[in-house]
């Protein structure tokens, strides 16, 4: 039933259904009911059915707890990351956010390195996002991250990755 409402025309069909496979994923009783959801959910982004910015930045966020535990999450990451096809590598990006919650920022920056020079906005603006929360929960890494990388970043990701400091360091990191 998830995989017919996912295979919707309607993309508020589209994003029930996922809601609905993020919660039976959420509440599965076991590792392997998990690992079959999870496996399901990246089917369906390969096959294109997830193909907007909120569906998943929605749904992958959680979904991507599933990488905690897994030996090959960075391959996993990086292999979204060198796609072709945009939605998997935003879905690289917001992967990672499940790291951050335990406090392994270094998916996100690895992410970010490989997505550096993307070249599309909606790349630039889940890696700034990923870099803003990144830095909320350890300042320092994200401000040393922005010294050796703001002068390359595209406009738009060091603007979301900046978003939250004040006038003047945002500036300094502009200025570069």
């Amino acid at each position: 039933e998830i995989k017919k409402l996912i295979d919707s025309d309607f993309h508020e069909v589209r994003f029930c259904g996922l809601l609905i496979l993020v919660s039976q994923f959420e509440h599965a009783k076991t590792r392997t009911l998990q690992k079959r959801y999870f496996d399901f959910y990246l089917r369906q982004l390969k096959a294109g059915q997830i193909n907007n910015w909120d569906l998943i930045d929605v749904t992958g966020v959680r979904m991507g707890r599933h990488l905690l535990d897994e030996k090959s999450a960075l391959t996993t990451l990086k292999k979204l990351a060198r796609s072709k096809n945009l939605w998997e590598r935003r879905m690289a990006v917001i992967f990672t956010f499940a790291f951050q919650k335990v406090g392994d920022p270094y998916p996100t920056l690895t992410m970010a390195d490989l997505l550096l020079k993307d070249e599309h906005d909606l790349i630039h603006k889940a890696v700034g996002w990923a870099l803003r929360e990144m830095g909320k929960k350890d300042g320092p890494l994200l401000r040393n991250y922005l010294k050796v990388n703001a002068h390359k970043m595209p406009r738009t990701m060091l603007r979301y990755a900046i978003e939250k400091y004040g006038p003047v360091a945002r500036a300094k990191f502009l200025a570069k």
